[in-house]
């Protein structure tokens, strides 16, 4: 049965405004990136405004380490994504595959540590990573984010997994395959919506963290949100030109990737609501 017309205008009007509620703050930084000092707080505010590129400028010669922190931040994304995709696919197919009381018990303690806020892990894991000698390094990053994310991206993939016929796999053994090239050669190419899911998933967080960034890291391995912090809390006070600016830079290239990446999120995000 179809929805009358005022049920899909009130769909329409609510998905107007949540995409407003969403939208307004990211176009509020992006716009007052282009603007003067005195325009950004000005009251009342003004949609009109002649757009300057000197925020960019200024943030370019002011904060040239924050470009440099850039190429930190993608490192780290990328080496932590492809970490988390190779474990979660692993032990997703473990996972949708076998069954037994130590799985069990190893699937809710994913669950269990995934609930932990991460302030809560880094308090006993400074002195161990000191001992290691692995502070401030993009190594020690990759391993946290890729341990914080696994667990989400392992139901991601066992859910991904489920969906795909025994049969494939029981056929592939009849002709000779080996475990490697059924999971290279059906069950990769079978979940590649569910890896890519979990990678959007692991590329968000990356790009974005700030904890554990903040707590194991001083110059080497020093990502772009921590700079930002630093722009906010300048002795001279806080330059918001420069801040929007850092903060425009900062989004958009993780804002043009989810939503090029957008239905693959969508995908996992009802994983596992349909069984093949």
């Amino acid at each position: 049965m179809r929805p009358s017309p005022a049920a899909r205008a009130l769909r329409l009007v609510l998905v107007a405004l949540a995409v407003a509620w969403a939208g307004f703050p990211i176009l509020l930084i992006v716009a007052s990136s282009f603007k003067q000092g005195r325009d950004i707080f000005a009251t009342p505010p003004s949609l009109i405004f002649v757009p300057t590129l000197d925020n960019y400028r200024r943030l370019w010669e002011v904060w040239p380490a924050f470009f440099d922190n850039m190429r930190n931040s993608l490192i780290v994304t990328i080496g932590a994504t492809l970490l988390t995709v190779a474990c979660a696919t692993s032990a997703g197919y473990v996972y949708a595959r076998f069954r037994g009381r130590l799985l069990a018990a190893t699937a809710f303690s994913m669950i269990v540590l995934r609930m932990l806020p991460p302030i809560i892990v880094t308090l006993p894991l400074f002195p161990v990573v000191n001992a290691l000698r692995l502070n401030d390094t993009h190594v020690l990053l990759i391993a946290l984010y890729a341990a914080f994310f696994v667990s989400l991206g392992t139901w991601i993939l066992k859910a991904f997994v489920e969906q795909i016929p025994r049969e494939l796999e029981e056929a592939a053994v009849v002709d000779g395959a080996s475990l490697r090239q059924i999971l290279l050669r059906i069950v990769l190419p079978l979940a590649a919506n569910g890896i890519l899911a979990a990678a959007v998933f692991v590329v968000v967080f990356a790009w974005n963290e700030y904890t554990f960034a903040l707590v194991f890291t001083t110059r080497a391995a020093k990502t772009t949100p921590l700079v930002i912090s630093e722009i906010l809390s300048t002795v001279e006070g806080v330059d918001w030109g420069i801040l929007f600016a850092a903060a425009t830079v900062q989004l958009a290239p993780i804002l043009a990737f989810v939503i090029a990446a957008q239905r693959y999120l969508v995908t996992g995000l009802a994983a596992g609501s349909l069984k093949g």
